[in-house]
């Protein structure tokens, strides 16, 4: 599996290099889809030209990167390219070792469960043979590092790039059962871009389960574990701000990097939901909204841990796709990551025999492509984020002018049924709700 994957990391390589010489490189790097004012690599730059001249970086509106991160580049803006490439080939190597430990796992849970007959007659088709398994590795680097949105946004020089590869490492560390590891990445996504936060259950869950803790609050070793993982992960991110104080001789940069977050103030046109909304919103409601919104990305993290707890690494996938889908400035760059995982569970893509909700997304992405340039592009793999969830929960989705809208519903009689080959949605006719 070597020599394909080194094949598939030197095309990769080929095709940026080729970009990043070719008059397409600007133009990429000004597209509202690909670069956002978080993660702009004329911001970046512009930011380097102010501390060169020993101004804060953070003075004015123009640079909303964190500090860390304008050091970096600081010391390799000359190598700024060979850095972004650097990135998606970490990215892309971290995910193909956790496909490959994820395999392992459930390979082995599912032969005890053979051992113990607890799989049903007629799931049989769902069970993974080795066989299947082989290839997957290789898919998750390939759908990784071949995707046009990855592509994008390396050319683009997106900071974006190196979230992702921090994200990644940090998942790679907890399928590999180093809480310290997995602690320290996951505090420099947080404070990287704040989201990541929602991956600390996640985390918590599959690392409590690597080492074989019972989730449960009444588990002393279980709250014992998880006051250690939570102290690791504050204290390095408390590490990470005070490095950024020092750095800098200022705390400005919080409002200028979380600040700028969670307030919303720039409403550039992107691929998020925050910018139409907020640009018709009376100023007098705009805080409650801003709220809500910024809310929905945590809001779900909870009621999946339950349902979700002996799933832990579907649980990571579905935040994962929820953060991107719900920050306040997402780019493709976001959407290529969950993209990624999505051969991880393409056993269950046979349950997706709903030919009228392919032709529903399809309908509904064309009409949003129509009257505007600035179109939702994760539409369709929405979509399929949506028949994955349909394995583990029971889903209300529906067809409206906004587009699809979820309801996950906890109640275990309203989870839908695979038999073989099929699949059914319960209560997909419109107006039915969840109880």
């Amino acid at each position: 599996m070597a020599a394909p994957l080194m094949l598939v990391v030197v095309v990769a390589i080929t095709v940026r290099a080729m970009l990043f010489r070719s008059s397409l490189a600007n133009f990429i790097s000004e597209r509202v889809e690909v670069v956002s004012p978080l993660n702009s690599w004329k911001r970046v730059v512009e930011g380097l030209s102010l501390l060169d001249l020993g101004v804060s970086p953070y003075t004015g509106n123009m640079f909303h990167e964190t500090p860390l991160i304008i050091y970096l580049f600081h010391f390799l803006i000359d190598y700024a390219e060979f850095v972004f490439m650097a990135m998606d080939v970490i990215t892309a190597l971290a995910l193909y070792v956790v496909a490959e430990d994820f395999n392992k796992v459930v390979f082995r849970k599912q032969r005890i469960a053979f051992e113990l007959k607890k799989y049903a007659p007629d799931i049989i088709t769902l069970v993974r043979t080795p066989k299947e398994m082989y290839h997957i590795p290789l898919k998750v680097a390939l759908f990784f590092l071949l995707n046009p949105f990855t592509v994008l946004t390396c050319v683009a020089k997106s900071t974006c790039a190196i979230n992702n590869a921090i994200i990644a490492v940090f998942v790679l560390a907890t399928v590999k059962g180093s809480a310290f590891i997995s602690a320290i990445f996951l505090a420099l996504a947080a404070y990287q871009s704040l989201y990541p936060v929602a991956l600390f259950a996640p985390a918590l869950l599959y690392l409590a389960q690597k080492h074989h803790l019972i989730v449960s609050f009444h588990s002393m070793d279980f709250v014992v574990y998880l006051l250690k993982y939570a102290v690791m992960f504050i204290g390095c991110l408390l590490i990470s701000l005070c490095l950024s104080f020092f750095l800098l001789s200022s705390w400005s940069f919080i409002p200028s990097t979380y600040g700028f977050i969670l307030s919303v103030p720039d409403l550039t046109p992107n691929i998020g939901l925050f910018w139409y909304f907020f640009a018709e919103m009376f100023e007098h409601f705009r805080l409650f909204f801003v709220c809500v919104f910024q809310i929905n990305v945590f809001f779900y993290t909870l009621p999946l841990s339950v349902k979700l707890r002996d799933h832990p690494m579907f649980f990571m996938f579905i935040q994962i796709a929820i953060i991107a889908i719900f920050k306040s400035y997402p780019t493709v760059g976001d959407v290529a990551l969950y993209m990624a995982f999505l051969p991880m569970w393409n056993h269950l893509y046979r349950c997706s025999s709903s030919k009228h909700l392919c032709g529903i997304v399809l309908a509904d992405f064309i009409i949003s492509v129509v009257p505007s340039s600035v179109a939702p592009l994760d539409l369709f793999w929405e979509c399929k984020f949506q028949l994955l969830l349909c394995h583990h929960l029971g889903i209300q989705c529906w067809p409206d002018s906004v587009g699809f809208r979820l309801f996950l519903c906890l109640h275990s009689e309203r989870v839908s049924s695979c038999r073989g080959t099929s699949f059914k949605i319960q209560g997909w006719e419109r107006g039915t709700h969840c109880p």
